[in-house]
């Protein structure tokens, strides 16, 4: 059994010690997307607390939470909806 705990528990109890370029630049790269992910769902959330919830989901399960966002969003779609209707906050028209 592999955990990944300790070397975490080690980074945050001495970060210059294990400072590594590429892990700044993956945290940045990570919270950069799931920042602009998030923005597109404040977008398309009418409801501040579905924003909050949405925010907190994001930041604390990262990709598990915009997959799951993003598959939410397509189950409510018809079978005829388009890539506008699934990106914009417009109601899908009836076809």
């Amino acid at each position: 059994h592999v955990s990944i705990v300790p070397a975490i528990q080690d980074l945050l109890a001495n970060p210059a010690a294990n400072y590594n370029a590429w892990f700044v630049a993956t945290l940045f790269d990570a919270f950069y997307a799931f920042g602009w992910f998030w923005l597109w769902i404040a977008y398309k959330e009418t409801s501040t607390a579905a924003r909050i919830i949405w925010l907190l989901l994001v930041l604390s399960l990262g990709n598990m939470a915009m997959a799951a966002y993003a598959l939410i969003q397509i189950a409510k779609l018809p079978a005829t909806a388009t890539v506008e209707d699934f990106l914009l906050r417009r109601k899908p028209a009836a076809r």
